[in-house]
This record gives C-alpha cells, structure tokens and sequence, in this order.
C-alpha cells in the first residue's frame, strides 16, 4: 500500500492531457486545482474532485501532486481521501458486516464509506457482524465499487503471473488435511504446508511469502517470510535474544528434532540449521552435546 505524499513537481501540459479520467477504487496521483474553505480540488480529468479539509496535509499547495484513493459518496460524487481502505478493486479481503438491509449488505472499508455487497453476491445471508472473505469490483451499471462473496472465478491458476522465489501477497482461504488453501497476489491459489508454518492461521489472515515450488500442472507451493539466506539476520536475533534470556545455554543444535525446533523458536529445522551455521561462523555460539551456549566476545 502506497504511503501518501506530494511534491511541488508542475505537470507539463501533456500529462495534463494524459490524466484524463481516475481509477475509481485505487490509489491516483492527482495534481491540486484550487483551494477552497472545505478543502481542495483535484484534476481528475473531466471533473474536478474534493479532498475534504480534514484530509489535506500541512503545506499541500495549488499544483501540487497527491495520491489519495477514490471513491463515491452517498450522493455518488467522487471524493478523495488520504485515509487506506481494507481493500482496493481488484483485492480479496476479509471484510466485517456493518450493517445490512434487504438489498444487501454494507461492509466496514476502513474509511469513510461502506461498500455493499448485494445479496445476489452473498454465498449465504450475511448478518451484522459477520467477517466474509470478499472481492472489490466496480459495477457495471453503477460504476460504483461493490464487494461480492463469489471469489472464486476471479481465481486462476490457468495462466500464472507469479515466478518461483518470488516475493507474494498470501491471504489464508481455507484448511486443508495437508495445510492451508492461500490465494496469492489476489489472483491464484496455493498451498502453504502444515511445515512451513508454526502456528494455527485464520481464514483472512494476511501473509508475507515468496513461490517456492510450481508444479507442471501449475500447483503452486508457497512458503511465509522471507527467502532463503534473506530471513536469517532476524532469525540470527531470535536465537541470540533466547539465548541471554537463557543464561547462555539452550538444549537445542542441529540435530534436535524437527518439531521441538518448530514449537520453541517458531521456524523449520532448515532455517534453523542455517541460522546457527551463520551464528556460528560469526563465531556467537559454540555447540555442546547436549545443546548451544553464547560465546563471550
């Protein structure tokens, strides 16, 4: 998610040409119009659109740049904001019911408005309350942004946008006999194993992950954290900050069994063994029969 700012950079005519409409539900990069009492004005190409006042940040001036995130008020003007929704268009997420009425049902966005969800796009009646996995879509005939609960044929693994050791977004979708169903960027799924992880995951729950393995009949494998050698400095922190807790010593090297490595220090026994072989050559611990103890230095 984008971190909000503005420059004083002047958009050339040219780009003023080419900024001719907004992505409605996403994040834009707008140019400032005028200031007025409530607020400020923004290009957004045939209208002009509103950043309410108690969203414009100290100094933001005329021709300034801005991004901010896009969407329909009530009356179904467009309106900007610096707030962050749960979601963009396009995005699955687990979303809670606001309120409900007998269209459909409103979902809490994380910012000033709620989005609906029609009962046509509800897999079963929701009540207040409820937390539901949704898609975020514009409408066709609204051309507002509207959720629904059927994901699924928004999920694709027939074409893959996704390359193994790469960095991904995973969100939890269901549990299975051998681990977690996750949907990947929003738009594949995968299966992260029971022994890529250390904890109970809930449906909803984000993750940070990267492709570990894709399967000629384009299965996907995923693993959470960090890549390789990349996740070993806060691991190397982990061991070393349970070690001084410890008076130096733990019962635990690389021989130690899988699991005891998993409940105790939260990470696979092959992260393990690479965390103490860095420590190690470092010259932070020494190996006993029975365990590791922290070198003096």
């Amino acid at each position: 998610m984008p971190a909000f700012s503005f420059s004083t950079f002047k958009l050339s005519n040219l780009s003023r040409i080419l900024q001719a409409m907004v992505n409605v539900g996403q994040y834009n990069t707008l140019r400032v119009v005028k200031e007025v009492d409530f607020g400020m004005y923004l290009d957004g190409g045939a209208d002009e659109i509103l950043l309410p006042k108690r969203y414009v940040p100290e100094g933001l001036k005329a021709d300034d740049e801005i991004i901010v995130f896009i969407y329909h008020d009530n009356e179904g003007r467009l309106i900007a904001t610096t707030d962050q929704p749960i979601a963009t268009v396009g995005e699955i997420a687990m979303m809670e019911v606001a309120d409900t009425n007998p269209a459909g049902a409103f979902m809490k966005w994380g910012i000033m408005k709620d989005v609906f969800v029609p009962i046509s796009q509800q897999e079963k009646r929701m009540k207040k309350g409820d937390r539901r996995l949704v898609r975020l879509f514009i409408d066709e005939k609204t051309g507002r942004v509207t959720a629904t609960e059927k994901i699924d044929k928004y999920l694709s693994n027939y074409e893959l946008s996704v390359a193994e050791r790469e960095p991904v977004d995973l969100l939890v979708y269901q549990k299975t006999d051998i681990g977690y169903k996750v949907i990947i960027n929003s738009k594949h799924l995968g299966v992260l194993h029971f022994n890529e992880v250390f904890k109970e995951l809930e449906t909803g729950e984000k993750l940070k992950g990267f492709i570990k393995h894709i399967r000629p009949d384009n299965k996907i494998d995923v693993s959470p954290g960090a890549i390789g050698y990349s996740k070993i400095p806060d691991e190397e922190s982990r061991v070393l900050n349970l070690l001084k807790q410890n008076d130096g010593y733990l019962p635990y090297n690389d021989k130690s069994d899988p699991e005891a490595i998993h409940e105790y220090f939260g990470m696979s026994k092959k992260t393990f063994k690479m965390t103490l072989g860095a420590l190690y050559k470092k010259r932070l611990i020494s190996f006993t029969q029975t365990g590791m103890k922290l070198e003096e230095n």
